[in-house]
């Protein structure tokens, strides 16, 4: 279907086509949540454990964000060395290049494989040298850290990244639950990371409150918000990441199936047209879109364009949302360029300006 084809139709499967073409660059995705169900069953049968896709995709139903931490870390058992990181990384690089994903920083649970016993670096040279087969796509990596195991494992990581010192590791990062450990605790962490020159990343006020985005800021330097969304509680820490430039990396398919948006909302449920993105982006808030864990959520990063059109940004400011990934991801001045370049050339070839 051709773009004019796309432009005049309008479904909502065009849409979606339509966000697909587009050239994009996604800052916020976890490897290990990009494992489709038939990845996990072709992963478990190397290890002498049987299960059907259904059985699968069953760990992967909605519920709360306890949940996905558990199916997380159950989808990650299956992770146990070189080759299985080698596999999924390449099937991650063959949909970003579906999806015509020109660049994305992909993070990676090191965390997970330091408890685990695993060697980080033997694991890290296998999915990078397996993704780089992969062309029309660049990937670089975020070593992240699981917030509620501890500072002292938190640091493990931390050096680790230190010590691979790679050009395809672009920061360092901390998810998990972001209500199992103080702020106050990873200060230690986050001055080894700036001390190592590494740029500084963590999820903050997903599920809790928008004192631990500002917290993560101040305390930590963060230089961007893994989601966020709980500052739409609060005007004055708005204004504070305004006036910083600290981007939001804002996943909304995540945040309804972890509940996280109920949670802030203080509902039940929650729905696309409750998301606080569209009046981030106009309020002028610096935000970038991203899928988070997609075969665990059940979307792409295509999807998600789709989506927040649906709710109510215009094709311009779909278009400026876009950009953002670009000038907000951690490129050099010329990899900026060059990749800017690509984008608003397919911009131009898809008439949408």
């Amino acid at each position: 279907m051709n773009a004019k084809t796309i432009k005049t139709t309008m479904t909502g499967h065009d849409h979606e086509q339509l966000w697909t073409a587009l050239p994009k660059a996604e800052l916020h995705v976890h490897l290990e949540g990009s494992i489709e169900p038939a990845t996990v069953v072709e992963l478990a049968a190397h290890h002498g454990v049987q299960m059907t896709v259904e059985e699968a995709s069953a760990r992967y139903a909605p519920g709360d964000f306890a949940q996905f931490i558990e199916s997380f870390i159950w989808v990650t058992s299956f992770l146990r060395g070189p080759e299985d990181y080698a596999l999924i990384a390449r099937r991650f690089a063959e949909s970003m290049k579906r999806q015509n994903v020109l660049y994305a920083e992909v993070t990676l649970s090191i965390g997970i494989m330091f408890r685990r016993n695993q060697d980080p670096a033997v694991n890290f040279a296998a999915l990078r040298d397996a993704a780089a087969q992969v062309p029309g796509v660049r990937l670089t990596y975020i070593f992240d850290a699981v917030r509620q195991w501890g500072a002292a494992p938190a640091m493990e990581v931390a050096r680790i990244a230190a010590a691979l010192r790679s050009p395809d590791i672009v920061a360092y990062g901390i998810g998990g639950d972001e209500l199992g450990l103080p702020t106050s605790d990873l200060r230690g962490v986050y001055d080894f990371v700036a001390s190592q020159g590494m740029h500084r990343l963590i999820h903050a006020g997903e599920i809790g409150g928008p004192e631990l985005v500002r917290e993560a800021v101040e305390m930590l330097g963060a230089e961007r918000i893994g989601h966020g969304i709980a500052v739409m509680r609060d005007e004055r820490t708005m204004d504070f990441l305004a006036a910083r430039n600290i981007p939001l990396e804002v996943c909304p398919t995540s945040n309804l199936r972890t509940g996280a948006l109920a949670r802030q909302i203080g509902k039940e449920t929650a729905g696309y047209e409750q998301h606080p993105l569209p009046s981030f982006f106009r309020r002028g808030l610096p935000v970038t879109l991203s899928s988070d864990d997609p075969a665990m959520f059940e979307t792409t990063v295509s999807g998600e364009y789709a989506h927040v059109h649906r709710m109510g940004l215009t094709t311009l400011e779909m278009l400026r949302l876009a950009e953002a990934s670009f000038h907000h991801a951690f490129l050099s001045a010329d990899d900026r360029s060059a990749l800017l370049e690509k984008f608003h050339s397919g911009v131009s070839a898809l008439s949408l300006v």
